[in-house]
């Protein structure tokens, strides 16, 4: 499983991202694709659940996600990531099942 381009537009007062993502033989329903940001000032960290928008097509089977989150913030600060999706998934215990786009 592998990220492919990540695009941002900033559409009013609000970022859309798009992310292209490659499963390879893996099945996409048993992952969560999110858009994440750390919390600012002790605050909680953003996790928005990107929505799959459609197939890629190809031998890597892409998708591709996207999610619109407040301009509130500069687009770097979100970065896109891919975990498992299951009950009880614990973080930081099952970090390393995380993916990250950069």
């Amino acid at each position: 499983m592998h990220f492919g381009e990540l695009k941002v537009e900033t559409k009013g007062d609000q970022h859309v991202f798009e992310v292209q993502v490659y499963f390879k033989d893996l099945d996409p329903k048993a992952v969560r694709v999110e858009l994440y940001a750390d919390g600012v000032n002790g605050g909680a960290p953003v996790r928005q659940e990107m929505k799959h928008a459609r197939e890629l097509g190809g031998e890597s089977h892409g998708c591709l996600y996207s999610v619109a989150v407040s301009a509130a913030r500069p687009p770097a600060d979100y970065t896109a990531r891919v975990m498992p999706r299951c009950e009880g998934v614990a973080i930081p215990l099952e970090d390393a099942k995380i993916l990250w786009q950069r």
